[in-house]
C-alpha cells in the first residue's frame, strides 16, 4: 500500500494537534468510486501534521456479501438508497468522461472537467451523511457559490443560442447526444437524492443537482450548434 499526496491547502483542520499521538486513528474508509482509500491525520513530534491518503487494494472482499461502508463506518446494503444515489453520481461522472473523448471547444472541456471535480465532492457528501470527513476538506466544499457558478455558465451559453419554441428530441452530434444522456442520468440522480428526504442532504446539493441538469441541456444544445447539427423539434 502506498500513500497519495494531498495538498495542505486543500485541508481545513482547525483542531489542536499539539497533544495528538503520532498517528491518529483512520478517519474514514471510502469504497465508492474506483478505489478504497484511508484518510488519516499524521502528526509529527513537533506538533505539525498533515493528512495522508493511503491507497488500498482495488478488491478487498468486504463487499462480497452485498454490503458496503459509508464514511462513518456504517455497513449498509449496496441497494441502500444512499448508495444508489451516489452510484448515480458516479455514473454521471463517468458519462461526462465519455463526453470529454469527443472533439470539443476548450470552454466546454473546461466546464465539463470542473463538473467532474464537483461530482466527486457531491458523491463524498452523499457517502458521509454525518459530514465526519467532508467538513474537514476544502476540496469537498459544495455550497451556494457552486450553484451560482452553474447559473453563470447557463446564462452565458444560453445567450448565444436561438430561443426555444418547442421541446427538442435528444440527440445530435456525438458530444451533444452524450450530454443529453448525462442530463438524463443527472435527473435520475436528483430523484434518488430527494428520495433520501429533503432534510437528509444539504439544500445546496439539491439546488446544485437541479441546476446541473439545466446546464447539461444547454451544453448539449451548444455542442450541437457548434458542430453544425440541426436541432430536431418534437
Amino acid at each position: 500500500m502506498g500513500f497519495v499526496s494531498f495538498a495542505r491547502e486543500d485541508l481545513d483542520h482547525d483542531g489542536d494537534t499539539s497533544r495528538a499521538s503520532d498517528v491518529e486513528s483512520v478517519v474514514a474508509a471510502l469504497d465508492w468510486g474506483s478505489a478504497v482509500v484511508e484518510i488519516a491525520w499524521s502528526v509529527s513530534a513537533c506538533g505539525g501534521g498533515q493528512y495522508r491518503i493511503r491507497t488500498m487494494p482495488l478488491y478487498t472482499g468486504t463487499g462480497d456479501g452485498g454490503e458496503t461502508g459509508l464514511v462513518d463506518g456504517t455497513r449498509v446494503l449496496k441497494c441502500d438508497k444512499r448508495v444508489v444515489a451516489y452510484g448515480d453520481i458516479d455514473e454521471l461522472n463517468a458519462t461526462l468522461g465519455v463526453v470529454l473523448t469527443f472533439d470539443l471547444d476548450s470552454d466546454i472541456t473546461d466546464i465539463v472537467s470542473e463538473l467532474q471535480r464537483d461530482l466527486f465532492a457531491l458523491g463524498a457528501h452523499l457517502a458521509d451523511p454525518n459530514e465526519k470527513v467532508t467538513r474537514r476538506f476544502s476540496k469537498t466544499a459544495l455550497d451556494e457559490q457552486n450553484v451560482v457558478k452553474l447559473e453563470n455558465w447557463i446564462d452565458t451559453l444560453d445567450a448565444a443560442l436561438p430561443p426555444l419554441k418547442k421541446f427538442l428530441l435528444p440527440g445530435g452530434g456525438s458530444a451533444g447526444a452524450a450530454l443529453h444522456v448525462a442530463r438524463g442520468v443527472c435527473r435520475r440522480a436528483e430523484r434518488h437524492i430527494i428520495a433520501l428526504g429533503v432534510d437528509a442532504v444539504p439544500v445546496s446539493i439539491l439546488r446544485y443537482v437541479n441546476r446541473l441538469s439545466d446546464l447539461l441541456f444547454v451544453l448539449a444544445r451548444t455542442a450541437n450548434r457548434r458542430c453544425g447539427t440541426q436541432e430536431r423539434e418534437w
